[in-house]
């Protein structure tokens, strides 16, 4: 019998969440855009730079990444000044 390939999984790790402040002409309802990435460093980097234009910004690991981390819109600026590797030295 012969097997079939796996399909190759992503390699991104994080990803983060938001919903834009701006509304599209015609859209109803809430609209959410999910980005994803390799590693945490990626994933503040892009939240930094949705602080600005978007709201409700959450993040987190992406399955089956270990440590799971889920990041709440309440968190996220917290989350953002967390030294690199670890929050706040409590890993």
């Amino acid at each position: 019998m012969k097997r079939r390939p796996r399909p190759e999984r992503s390699k991104d790790t994080w990803y983060v969440s938001f919903e834009p402040k701006a509304r599209v002409p015609g859209q109803r309802g809430l609209m959410r855009t999910s980005e994803t990435f390799r590693n945490e460093q990626e994933a503040k980097a892009f939240a930094r730079t949705k602080l600005a234009d978007s709201r409700n910004i959450t993040a987190g690991t992406l399955n089956p990444q270990l440590p799971k981390r889920s990041i709440s819109s309440k968190q996220v600026r917290d989350w953002l000044n967390e030294s690199e590797g670890g929050r706040h030295g409590h890993e």
